[in-house]
């Protein structure tokens, strides 16, 4: 019992040592990029900027929402990246995200809706890519059937597509 404890201990340990290197060196992106995080944060690639291409964010760790939207029809299935991933892993250091998208169009969110809403940054739909059309190549989604408290216009104000950059103020 002693030793199943101090082991559980040490993976913890391990598992916090891993995460937080990730955030520590953040590569530079080989492919286009899709998504610029700028402002106050401590983790950057590219002058003062974090820059990731499409693999860099799917690296993050895929999520999977199954919801309704405003937006598209039926019930869908929407995969990508938490939010709070990509926030940890740019070392976010305010409390309000300015999140533009590729028509200029921006909307100001709460950090904290990333963390205890669970926002999705959304890469595909039904298993294909977002194109731009289609709204991608990222399209902050909120999981609007898990929390019907989430239908309102504030949060589909926030529920930017087509996102092109966030900024950490």
């Amino acid at each position: 019992m002693i030793y199943q404890n101090s082991w559980g201990k040490m993976i913890l340990s391990v598992a916090v040592v891993s995460a937080s290197s990730y955030a520590m060196a953040l590569d530079k992106p080989d492919g286009r990029v899709v998504l610029t995080v700028q402002g106050k944060i401590s983790q950057s690639n590219i002058d003062s900027t974090a820059q990731f291409d499409r693999e860099m964010l799917m690296a993050l760790g895929e999520m999977t929402s199954v919801t309704s939207t405003p937006w598209t029809e039926g019930v869908n299935t929407f995969t990508g990246p938490q939010l709070s991933a990509l926030l940890d892993a740019v070392g976010a250091e305010g409390d309000t995200l300015t999140i533009t998208a590729l028509n200029d169009y921006s909307a100001k969110m709460p950090v904290a809706d990333a963390y205890d809403r669970g926002v999705l940054m959304a890469m595909t739909m039904n298993g294909e890519r977002m194109s731009v059309r289609d709204k991608g190549p990222i399209f902050m989604l909120y999981p609007f059937d898990q929390d019907p408290s989430l239908n309102n216009e504030v949060i589909h104000n926030r529920s930017v597509w087509q996102v092109k950059s966030i900024t950490v103020e």
